[in-house]
Parts: structure tokens; sequence; C-alpha cells
């Protein structure tokens, strides 16, 4: 069993950003092709933003996407007390100190430091003070960080990153009422789960300098950083509503199949040679951190629908048919009947090649979905004009008795246009019409064969009438 163990810890202020999707991807990944963990952590120390729902949100999206992670899902708000008794133990070793400071001396420091033209990076005047002049007064904890050299973060996407430490405060890790700062709980969470691996948007990547330090503060072994580049829209600008689709769970409503989901998005700023449709098994095989590209990757709806069909068309039936109705139900459709599911089942082998999505899936199921009498739209009813409606009711006896097999139902349509002197292309327009209400539908023989006889001859009827 490896030992490598990844984390996904979004914040739960809102829905699952698609961005946020593709980094949890990318985790899950790398330690299921290594025989490692995935662990799940949700960043909810701010109380005032983060809301149950948004974590039902995100736990949602998660299983729709088919990352399952290992053991339970961690809260970082319940492991307050050992972030704070971290903070404590930083100031005992000499690491950290108490800041007496309030808002308006520490304004007043930056507005100063403005005037005079220098950093206003806060230099607190308590970094080295004596403890005996302590006052009774409320405090922060500040991490003593240093001054002068340099932190440098060797990243697996972005190379070597040095930052000079005269651009690093002495950062905030325990507030004045007792609770933890964002930048301090998550050294200690990574820490403590194990996590060997930090992978996660380049946005983090200076958070990742302050964080080192707390890391080197506790003599804690540094996990491996792969700051990942954001996702932008076509236009190459940061993706955003604009852009149409951003939040994980709009993706499953509009009707995008799991399985072309997570091909699309692992591809998404990686790439394995040439591939583009791969299987998930491939994906957890091939997945590393030296394939994800340095430069934004662009968010193409076109690629998407693309792959989307090619997984639609190579999931099995009995697969694809439980993902449909869990689309129906994310995008407030009314559930399939029994009947229904039935004789989807029995036409998917004809309904999903080249549908790209679930609702492309389904309006071409119209004539297994629908009831009789089937009303033609517009287009159908001008194939059944007058002359289009005798040849069926001439074709109607002929289907009564036939053996129900495609050579012989293509044989009987075929020696009827025939008759008239038409091609078999010229007698399929008003047969689909009849059998669907619909010009574009699957093949008509494929049609017969998934509605059977009974209710081939009852459509013929009614579209004769």
């Amino acid at each position: 069993m490896s030992d490598i163990v990844t984390r996904f810890a979004p914040s739960p202020t809102g829905y699952l950003h698609i961005g946020g999707a593709r980094t949890a991807l990318f985790n899950w990944l790398f330690a299921r092709g290594r025989g490692g963990k995935f662990l799940l952590r949700i960043e909810d120390t701010d109380r005032g933003r983060s809301t149950p729902q948004a974590t039902e949100a995100i736990l949602k999206g998660l299983t729709w996407l088919g990352l399952d992670w290992d053991g339970e899902v961690v809260s970082q708000f319940d492991r307050r007390e050992r972030h704070a008794e971290v903070a404590r133990e930083m100031l005992a070793r000499g690491h950290a100190y108490k800041c007496f400071s309030t808002q308006d001396e520490i304004e007043a420091f930056r507005e100063a430091a403005r005037a005079e033209g220098r950093s206003t990076l806060f230099q607190s005047p308590w970094r080295d003070a004596d403890p005996a002049t302590h006052p009774d007064a409320p405090y922060v904890i500040r991490l003593k960080a240093p001054r002068d050299g340099e932190t440098v973060i060797e990243d697996k996407v972005q190379g070597t990153v040095t930052f000079g430490n005269d651009q690093l405060d002495d950062m905030v890790c325990l507030r004045s009422d007792g609770t933890p700062t964002y930048m301090l709980a998550v050294v200690v969470d990574d820490h403590d789960m194990g996590v060997t691996h930090v992978i996660r948007g380049d946005d983090h990547l200076n958070n990742a300098a302050r964080q080192t330090q707390v890391y080197r503060a506790m003599d804690w072994a540094e996990p491996v950083w792969a700051h990942i580049p954001l996702i932008h829209g076509p236009d190459g600008k940061k993706l955003s509503k604009r852009h149409g689709a951003v939040g994980l769970e709009e993706y499953q409503a509009m009707g995008y199949p799991a399985a072309g989901m997570r091909n699309y998005l692992t591809r998404l700023g990686w790439a394995h040679g040439d591939a583009e449709f791969f299987s998930d098994a491939e994906a957890r095989a091939w997945f590393d951190l030296e394939g994800i590209g340095r430069a934004p990757a662009r968010l193409d709806f076109k690629k998407l629908e693309n792959l989307c069909g090619q997984h639609i068309a190579a999931t099995s039936d009995a697969e694809l048919l439980p993902e449909i109705e869990a689309f129906l139900e994310a995008a407030g459709l009314p559930a399939l009947s029994q009947v229904q599911k039935d004789g989807l089942l029995r036409g998917l082998y004809c309904l999903k090649e080249r549908a790209k999505t679930f609702p492309e899936l389904l309006e071409k199921a119209h004539f297994i979905l629908g009831n009789r009498p089937f009303t033609p739209d517009e287009k159908a009813a001008q194939a059944l004009d007058p002359v289009s409606r005798g040849i069926l009711n001439e074709l109607t006896p002929q289907l009564q008795n036939a053996s129900w097999s495609r050579d012989k139902l293509e044989e009987i349509v075929a020696s009827v246009a025939g008759t008239h002197g038409l091609g078999l292309g010229k007698i399929a327009g008003p047969l689909r019409a009849a059998l669907a209400g619909r010009t574009i539908s699957p093949s008509v023989f494929d049609m017969m064969l998934v509605i059977g006889r009974e209710e081939t001859l009852a459509r013929l009827k009614d579209a004769a009438a």
C-alpha cells in the first residue's frame, strides 16, 4: 500500500465550482492511480459564510462526478482546539509571539509607511518585546517569520518559486478571540491528516510561502506542492457566470454524463501524448503531475460535448439508464414510468449513437416516451400528405403477419415503395412522421423493432386517418 495521501479542501460558501471539481479530480486520480488515499476536508472556519446547504452541494457534486473519498469528511471548524494548541506550541518554541497592537495602531503604521514610501507590511513592536512588558490586554499570536533571506517553493507544476522574506509579514495564527486563522488551520490539518501532496489552484501559490514557514517552525515534513493553473472561459478571461455554467451541479442538470465530464476535466490542463478520449482506468494509470501545463486551460463546450457523446455511446445500456434517471431528477423533470424505462432500455442501442447529452438522447427517444396518438410537429405534418397516407395504408396489412425482423421489415417497405416507383428514402419520411411525430429520430426500422408490431400498426392507423 502506497503512502501517498491527497486531499480536496473546499470552502462551503456556495456551489462546487468547475475549477474546484477539476482540482478534486486531479487529487483523486493522483491518489487512486498509486494506491494512495484521497481525503475530503470541508474548510468551514468562516462561520458567517459557511452553510450546510453548500456542504451538501459539494458532497452531491463529488458523488455525481464519481469521486469517492476515504474515511469520514473532516470539518475544519471541529478541529479549532487543535489549531490553537499548535499556535501555543509555536509560542513556546519561540517561533511565534504575542502581539498587542490594536487595529488602529496597525492602520496608523500603514498610513505612515505609505506617506514615507516604504513597505506597508506591518512590523509589530511586540516581536522581540520582553514578556515582562506585556499588558493585560487582548492579543493575537503572530508567526515570527524570518526577516531576511528567501522562502523557496519547489513546485511540481510551477517549478522553483522564490519569495523574498522581506515581502512576507508575521502572519496572525490565532486571533484575539482564540480562533485560528485559515493559514494556520490548513497546515495543521494537512500535517495531522498525513497529506503528502498538496495539489490545488495556483491562486494559493502565495499562501504556500507562508504555510511553508509554519511547517518549518514546527519541524514538520513539508508536502509536495503542485499549484495548477485556473480554468478560463473561451475568451481567455477568468471563468465566470457570463461564460455559462460554472457550478458542477449545473453540468449534471444540463445532461452531461459523469464519465464524459471526468474525461474532459482530466484533459483540461493535463495531457498524455495525443490522447483525448480515455477510460477512468486509463486516466488513473496515466495521470501524473508532470503532464500538467503551466498556462490556464480554456473551457471549450464543443470539445466537452464531443467527449460526452463518445462516452454515452461507449457506456452499457444498463449503466446508462440510472444516469438518465439521475439527470431527470437533477434537472427537476418528471421521472420515467416503468413502461418508459423498459422501452428506453430496449431502444438505447439506437439512441446513444451521436447523442452528445441526455436531453439530445431523450429528444430522439420521443417515439418511446410519448403517448398515442402522436401529434406530428410542423415538418412531420408536411410529410403526411394524402399520397403518403395512402401508401401507409397499403403498408399496414403487409406488416400485420410479417415476421418482425429488420430484414423482413426492410424488404416489405422497399417492395411497397417500389410499386410506386419510389426509393426507400421517400417512404421513410412519412413513416418516421407516423411513428415519432418528428422528422428527426432513429431509423424507422429501429423504431418498429423497439415499439413492436402492435404499437407500429396502431400508429400507422392513427396517421392514415
